[in-house]
């Protein structure tokens, strides 16, 4: 008989203050990237980890927390190995969902769209940004891949270390970068009795119509 592991007790209250639809803004980009600032000042080590969410061919869903490391009106951008699981996924389903919760803030942002890749020169100029650890360890571990120990990837570092002593390490053709276009935005903020506060952003010819949601 298995240990029984009962949470629903454990509960806490929202108390943050509402989100209206007169103070948001037209664009969901815009409003974004206010929600976004407010958060780093909040907690800035972790105001851009997002959820990352794919799907396999036959609709198998995944998730991972991956880094936002730029966004614009084109999209919201993160890098990646393009044989890892979710890279893999991306080739068979180019679709996802970002999701991103402050938690001081209370507060949610999920986008929804199509994903691309972004241009070689847009990854290269990103690796080459990098620390050399990091960039290190992008081009020795392929992503996702089984291993028969940690010692086996700490080898594989040290011996391109090794190899490129001037730090000149060259970004290997697996690993770039990924925009998803958003096509649906929705803005979720906490509130007091589980009334939470939620809007909509859909993208039409018109542009982006905007409605509150029961939460």
């Amino acid at each position: 008989m298995s240990n029984s592991h009962d949470y629903k007790a454990l509960r806490r209250e929202y108390l943050a203050e509402p989100l209206q639809r007169e103070t948001l803004q037209d664009d969901p980009v815009a409003q974004f990237a206010h929600w976004l600032q407010q958060a780093t000042e909040v907690s800035p080590d972790d105001a851009t980890s997002m959820t990352l969410a794919t799907a396999s061919a036959s609709g198998m869903p995944s998730a991972r927390i991956v880094l936002l490391k730029h966004f614009d009106q084109e999209g919201f951008a993160w890098y990646t190995d393009y044989e890892s699981q979710k890279g893999r996924e991306l080739a068979e389903n180019p679709q996802a969902e970002l999701m991103f919760y402050w938690y001081g803030l209370e507060r949610q942002v999920r986008v929804q769209g199509r994903v691309e890749r972004l241009s070689p020169a847009q990854a290269e100029q990103y690796f080459n940004e990098r620390p050399f650890g990091s960039r290190l360890s992008a081009a020795a571990s392929h992503q996702s891949q089984v291993v028969d120990s940690r010692a086996t990837l700490e080898r594989q570092v040290e011996q391109l270390k090794q190899r490129h002593p001037d730090e000149n390490l060259p970004r290997p053709q697996r690993w770039g970068g990924y925009r998803l276009v958003p096509s649906k935005f929705e803005f979720w903020q906490g509130r007091e009795n589980r009334l939470h506060d939620r809007f909509r952003y859909t993208l039409t010819e018109q542009g982006w119509q905007i409605d509150r949601l029961q939460p």
